[in-house]
């Protein structure tokens, strides 16, 4: 039993640590960044892999987001050290001990590896963690927290992003109301614009200028056209298409409605 110990250890910090990750991926998917980034987020600060892009930027400026990747870092130090001690441990051969029972603690640290793969698959797991972190949020931060990526149905074939504006983009072209995005299924969240405060829920006669930030939300398909669409007739023409895509949309909508 004894030589089981350091094996049981090791199944132990790995349950901790994978529940650590979890937990950190629900908090930060709380606080309004995707799934996918929280979860990248989490891992490589618990693994200490140290990723820097303008989104680990954004997340570390975050007041509790920071304190999330820090207490993860830290934790994951500790995690990863006696998870490799426990598993040197466990395979150490003192030179009498049977070849035999080498094998049957690989068979066993193979099996409980992967009940502990099926675990942390779960979703009803998942659902309940979910409710916990939110509660703790919610009760010991002053964020409000909120899952924007399910708000905004991401994934759905929809999409925010953040549009830098050039000169000879199709978006230089009068105000909001004269480009008539909404018609494509496009909406401006936003503008960043330098030397200037962010412009929020901006009004049709806004007008877009070169080297703004624009925030859009709308279909993935539409939103990158529209990064690629160019001034002139090509771009007027790649605009009539998108309102046309997104009538001959809602006729659809409208007609499965109407069956159901």
């Amino acid at each position: 039993m004894a030589s089981f110990l350091p094996i049981i250890s090791l199944f132990l910090v790995i349950v901790i640590s994978l529940m650590v990750v979890r937990i950190a991926t629900i908090a930060l998917v709380l606080t309004g960044i995707s799934h996918q980034l929280a979860q990248f987020q989490a891992r490589s600060a618990f693994t200490g892999a140290g990723f820097t892009t303008s989104e680990s930027d954004k997340v570390t400026q975050h007041p509790v987001r920071r304190k999330i990747i820090m207490l993860l870092m830290l934790l994951g130090n500790a995690g990863i050290v006696t998870a490799v001690s426990s598993l040197m441990l466990s395979f150490v051969n003192t030179g009498d001990e049977h070849p035999v029972s080498i094998w049957i603690r690989f068979g066993s640290l193979g099996i409980g590896l992967g009940i502990l793969w099926f675990i942390t698959q779960s979703e009803w797991l998942d659902k309940r963690l979910n409710n916990l972190v939110e509660w703790a949020l919610r009760r010991w931060t002053d964020l409000e927290v909120a899952d924007y990526s399910n708000l905004l149905h991401l994934g759905n074939g929809f999409m925010v992003v953040e549009m830098i504006v050039q000169e000879d983009d199709w978006l230089v072209k009068g105000d909001l109301s004269g480009l008539r995005l909404s018609e494509e299924g496009v909406l401006v969240l936003g503008i960043e614009r330098p030397g200037v405060d962010y412009i929020g829920v901006p009004r049709g006669h806004t007008q877009l200028q070169a080297d703004d930030t624009v925030i859009l939300y709308g279909p993935r398909d539409i939103l990158t056209n529209l990064d690629e669409r160019r001034a002139g007739s090509t771009g007027n023409w790649d605009h009539h298409k998108a309102v046309d895509k997104q009538l001959q949309a809602q006729r659809e909508q409208a007609e499965l409605e109407q069956e159901a």
